[in-house]
């Protein structure tokens, strides 16, 4: 080293000069500073969960034990409110209601994202747009996207029947038909929910090696084949996911059917969680409609067990 070069490190080392480590004990304080903070934003969340959700579930699970009247004193009357919502002929056609239109949802909402997703996954151009296209529907507020779906749905002046007309084609009565109000429900939630399927699946598909569609294409797969043995086999684990998480989100529709419909015609879209509303704010029922929010809470909690399980053995496989 030239005596330039030290004289140069010298005058570094004297003006940025090297500094002891702090003391053992302000390390220590500032560690426990921090864990302080940490476990106060946790406590704050857990106070939060157990006020706004923990509590509610088992103060109602209590009442769904009891007779219960706003400004009354409770009454113990065990399972006489779970007997009670058994024989009210709205319980079977709220639970059929529900359980079909979860089935539709998933022929009918679970295969339109999956192809929208394999489409945006394809395109050269424009990818950006189109994404913000199929996601808008989601930042539309769910009341509003319902109001919007029944002037469209309007038997007499809404979009719907007046592009029927111009094609001359039959027009349809849709949520206002009992053989139709389900299936035009089926259709605004997909509608309104499908964009962050789509780029769930988008994420899934550009996650795929694309070295196995160039041996596909080698072997002379065509486009309906590459599907089949590489982009279904290389996205099960989140079509699974995906699925149970429909099903506990469409078991617990509300929207829709209290927007545009009110539960009719003839309680065609009356749905449990429909249900539940009328038992606690029109019949002033709180035991019963506890007594049912507690039959919806046991069957979800079992689609929550499986969606856990599968999610926790996948994580350890991976």
């Amino acid at each position: 080293m030239t005596d330039t070069a030290r004289r140069r490190t010298v005058a570094k080392v004297a003006v940025h000069p090297v500094q002891a480590p702090p003391p053992a004990g302000d390390r220590r304080r500032r560690r426990l500073a921090d864990q302080a903070r940490a476990h106060g934003f946790l406590v704050g969340g857990l106070v939060c969960f157990a006020l706004f959700s923990w509590y509610p579930a088992i103060r109602a699970v209590v009442i769904a034990f009891q007779k219960y009247t706003p400004g009354g004193e409770p009454e113990w009357v065990g399972t006489a409110n779970f007997t009670r919502v058994f024989q009210d002929p709205e319980f079977t056609a709220a639970w059929r209601n529900t359980l079909t239109f979860t089935l539709l949802a998933l022929l009918i909402g679970f295969a339109i994202p999956f192809v929208l997703a394999l489409v945006l996954n394809e395109l050269r151009h424009a990818k950006a747009f189109f994404r913000v296209v199929v996601y808008l529907p989601v930042m539309i507020p769910p009341v509003v996207s319902a109001l919007l779906w029944k002037w469209f749905y309007d038997p007499g002046t809404g979009l719907a029947n007046e592009a029927l007309r111009f094609l001359h084609l039959p027009t349809s009565n849709w949520s206002n038909g009992a053989d139709t109000a389900l299936v035009s429900l089926v259709v605004v939630a997909t509608w309104a929910n499908m964009g962050g399927t789509v780029l769930i699946y988008l994420a899934a598909l550009q996650s795929i090696p694309g070295e196995l569609y160039e041996a596909a294409e080698l072997d002379g797969a065509n486009v309906l084949q590459r599907v089949r043995h590489v982009t279904i086999p290389q996205t099960r684990f989140v079509i699974l996911m995906l699925m149970l998480l429909q099903i506990i989100a469409t078991m617990q529709v509300f929207t829709e059917p209290f927007v545009i419909t009110g539960g009719g015609p003839e309680n065609a879209t009356v749905t449990v969680l429909y249900l539940i509303y009328k038992y606690a704010f029109l019949y002033n029922d709180f035991g019963g409609a506890c007594a049912l929010s507690v039959m919806l809470l046991v069957l979800l909690g079992a689609f929550s067990a499986v969606y856990l399980r599968l999610t926790r053995t996948e994580g350890e496989s991976a």
